[in-house]
């Protein structure tokens, strides 16, 4: 796919009709195109919307790019964000023009959704071993000699299952043996003598090509600075074992990746660390919450906490919600639940209540529950909420936040909505 049809893909997101499909979105807005909505650059509390609306802070969304693309260039690395958080190919192409090396996704349909829109480099976190779908990234990679596409292999099986499905094909697949991070972690192999067994299987096909070693730092048990860091650091040296051993003798460049969104300061630290391989080193950086940070898990955990003279991310969501019960002063309930709001590490922040124009600091207000509909909220006696108030959530991990609204309204500080991102989960 050309720059231009990819252009022409993303375009195409702005002439899809505005329906039923999108909630949170005005009722009169059915049958305008996104971009003719847009265009209006209504107001999202005086235009139309209707709660619950999710909604993306334009300014905090661009702080966020910006902010990791001068990380990784800082610390000398590429960058795949996990897309797989946000399946949002405008959010995307942003971040490839924010210098992002390629997108990162977990599985086939991930890798579709991305080629549609035109994405040329893609990191597959995971083995894959669906005769399907590996046929059909092999016929991606014989139909465009741009399109780079690396997954992870952990196992001989998974190496041999991989080799039949791709028989025929013209291009091999380029393949990273997955570390795993210890023994109970996810996935990934346990020993460096099973990834060199798994390596010899990759080099004994004509259909995969060994170009590197990868892994995920999040799954190390018990993590912290001290454990995260030493599986680095064998993830380093089975890279380095594998180089002086010729194992990726006829490739370009030899790929070390990993990297979530709670230690990438240690995989920056580690990986500056490695030595002089007979190739040059792509040490790719996966991290993805980034995007658009959150209220919660990621807010505790960042690595900017950790070193703050690298900057700071910001939340960038706000679920905005109303009062439809008040039925005693010590509790209330708006009208968003699970299906709106992400709830599996940490539930949403009461933030912000608006009232008549006017916002004040959510004082006294707590969520303590999620219903499929509804949020419980507990009052304390100096909390002033009354039936029809604007509730601003924060959420925590956007993994989940994304995945609920198919079409968000990207909004600038004085309340303009400016564009609007479309998701595919």
């Amino acid at each position: 796919m050309t720059a231009d049809t990819a252009a022409e893909s993303l375009a195409r997101l702005a002439a899809e009709r505005v329906d039923h499909r999108f909630k949170g979105l005005p009722p009169d807005a059915d049958g305008l195109t996104v971009g003719e909505l847009a265009a209006q650059r209504r107001n999202l509390f005086t235009g139309g919307f209707a709660t619950p609306v999710l909604a993306l802070s334009a300014e905090r969304l661009e702080h966020n790019l910006r902010l990791m693309e001068t990380y990784a260039a800082r610390h000398g690395l590429a960058f795949a964000p996990h897309g797989k958080t946000s399946m949002a190919p405008q959010l995307f192409q942003r971040q490839i023009e924010h210098g992002a090396w390629g997108i990162t996704l977990a599985v086939p349909h991930q890798v579709r959704v991305a080629r549609a829109f035109g994405t040329r480099r893609v990191f597959l976190a995971n083995e894959l071993v669906d005769p399907a779908a590996l046929r059909w990234v092999s016929a991606q990679l014989d139909a465009d000699p741009d399109f780079r596409f690396v997954c992870y292999v952990d196992s001989v099986r998974g190496v041999e299952l991989m080799d039949a499905a791709l028989s025929g094909a013209g291009r091999p697949v380029d393949v990273v043996v997955e570390l795993a991070a210890g023994e109970g972690a996810r996935t990934g192999v346990r020993t460096e003598a099973e990834c060199a067994a798994v390596a010899d299987a990759v080099a004994r096909t004509r259909t995969l090509r060994l170009v590197g070693v990868a892994g995920y730092e999040g799954e190390v048990p018990k993590a912290d600075p001290e454990r995260v860091t030493a599986w680095l650091r064998r993830l380093v040296a089975l890279a380095a074992g594998f180089d002086e051993a010729g194992r990726f003798e006829g490739v370009d460049e030899v790929v070390v990746s990993a990297g979530g969104s709670a230690w990438f300061d240690a995989v920056a630290e580690v990986f500056a660390e490695i030595p002089g391989l007979s190739r040059p080193v792509l040490k790719l950086l996966r991290s993805g919450a980034y995007v658009s940070h959150d209220d919660g898990h990621y807010r505790k955990l960042t690595p900017f906490n950790r070193v703050p003279e690298e900057g700071a991310l910001e939340p960038a969501f706000r679920l905005w919600t109303q009062v439809v019960s008040r039925p005693s002063a010590e509790q209330a309930f708006v009208n968003a639940g699970k299906r709106d709001a992400a709830y599996d590490l940490d539930l949403p922040f009461a933030q912000v209540i608006r009232r008549d124009g006017a916002e004040r600091p959510a004082t006294g207000v707590s969520v303590t529950g999620l219903s499929d509909q509804h949020a419980w909220l507990s009052t304390t006696p100096e909390a002033d909420l009354e039936v029809g108030d604007w509730v601003g959530l924060g959420l925590s991990h956007p993994c989940t936040s994304f995945d609920k609204w198919q079409l968000i309204p990207v909004v600038a500080a004085d309340g303009t909505v400016v564009d609007y991102v479309r998701t595919f989960f």
